[in-house]
């Protein structure tokens, strides 16, 4: 197709510091699985308590050398990020305050947070004070607000990275740093918690590494390499993650519990790809931010942008150019291609969603998706792709569907 073919040449210049990243990361994996001495006896099943499994050991020091983490905990008994999360989440107690710096989280948080909905196990009905610092206007960190924000009482900052269903863009690395450096100075004594999903791999770096005390993402997002079947994970300080281990599990049996299923190669091997994986969801990415800008669409963050997750944001003129976007992305999967993706309610959401996911995982989003609340403006965020090649497959798929080539 033309349109697809001249944004390739565009953007050719775009991938070369893509590429770079990946290689870095890619060898950051390596140097973890060596230090880690993982090998073929860490692929065993495990049953029952799991007391001493070796290879769920080995999987969450390859995690904690990766992010340079203290400690790690990687299990696939975690079922999403928003699972992961409110996990941690979890630590606070009773007339504690966690303050959000980067605006409302994404809609799943705000139920498990109790700013919507009406779970009586939400952080406000077990007595947590929640604060919110609204994003600037260019929907970047409010840095002097933040730092009036927080008190002696602020027992956690949290930081969302990726973008969420919002028109704003991700926040890099270099920003956390900033906000770090704020939190910091005006509360040492706060926990600085930052949600990457949809980050790892994308930058050089990764929170940990700029002065957070706490990640935490899903396994069917970029860290899974496509390959993780379900799962998540939470990183950071010791003590921390020793705590979440007991939410997830029981006090005082914390990590030493909890069967892998058999599931550690598949962790291990798509941990492995992760940094690979994610570079094609880039270049995908790019791709498509390109072809849509060329078409007069808005998109973000534009093709020559920097970016810092995996998700492409396109602004839709209609209901009827989304869904149709939506289909077309639906027609390119693997599997259900032959399924019609429509708008429906879904757990954890206020307004009706379309889903274009013909995933081997369902609900993975490193694998090529595309999904939107159905809500003015209608903006579709397009997101994974085991390969450059499936997503501009599914572009050429998707502007067939809605008239434009």
């Amino acid at each position: 197709m033309k349109r697809i073919n001249e944004a390739k040449e565009k953007v050719r210049p775009y991938l070369v510091p893509v590429e770079n990243i990946v290689l870095a990361n890619q060898e950051k994996v390596l140097k973890a699985f060596h230090a880690a001495r993982v090998g073929s006896h860490c692929f065993g099943d495990s049953t029952g308590y799991a007391y001493s499994d070796q290879g769920r050991e080995a999987l969450e020091e390859v995690y904690a050398r990766v992010f340079r983490a203290e400690a790690a905990l990687v299990r696939p008994q975690i079922a999403s990020g928003t699972h992961a999360i409110s996990i941690c989440l979890s630590m606070l107690e009773p007339g504690e305050e966690i303050l959000s710096a980067s605006g409302a989280p994404y809609d799943t948080l705000q139920a498990v947070i109790g700013t919507r909905g009406d779970s009586p196990r939400s952080l406000l009905n077990r007595g947590i004070v929640y604060k919110e610092v609204p994003l600037t206007d260019a929907g970047g960190l409010d840095l002097e607000a933040l730092e009036n924000a927080i008190s002696s009482q602020t027992r956690m900052v949290m930081l969302q990275r990726s973008r969420g269903y919002s028109w704003r863009p991700a926040l890099k690395i270099a920003q956390l740093a900033e906000a770090v450096r704020v939190i910091r100075r005006k509360n040492p004594e706060s926990i600085i918690f930052i949600d990457n999903c949809y980050g790892e791999f994308v930058e050089y770096y990764e929170p940990l590494e700029v002065g957070a005390d706490l990640i935490a993402g899903s396994l069917i997002k970029n860290p899974g390499g496509t390959l993780a079947v379900s799962g998540g994970y939470i990183a950071g300080r010791q003590d921390l993650v020793d705590l979440c281990a007991e939410i997830l599990t029981a006090p005082s049996l914390g990590n030493k519990i909890g069967p892998t299923f058999g599931l550690v190669r598949q962790l291990m091997h798509g941990f492995f790809l992760a940094p690979h994986v994610v570079g094609e969801a880039i270049c995908g990415a790019v791709l498509a931010a390109q072809v849509f800008e060329s078409l007069g669409y808005e998109v973000s963050p534009l093709a020559n942008e920097e970016r810092t997750d995996i998700v492409q944001a396109i602004r839709f003129n209609s209901k009827d150019e989304l869904l149709n976007f939506c289909h077309g992305i639906q027609k390119a999967a693997p599997i259900d291609a032959h399924y019609l993706p429509v708008p429906s309610l879904m757990p954890g959401y206020v307004d009706e969603v379309v889903m274009a996911g013909g995933t081997f995982i369902q609900g993975s989003s490193i694998e090529l998706s595309a999904d939107a609340p159905l809500r003015e403006p209608y903006i579709g965020y397009l997101q994974g792709g085991m390969s450059r090649q499936h997503v501009e497959i599914g572009l050429k798929y998707a502007l067939q569907e809605m008239g434009l080539e």
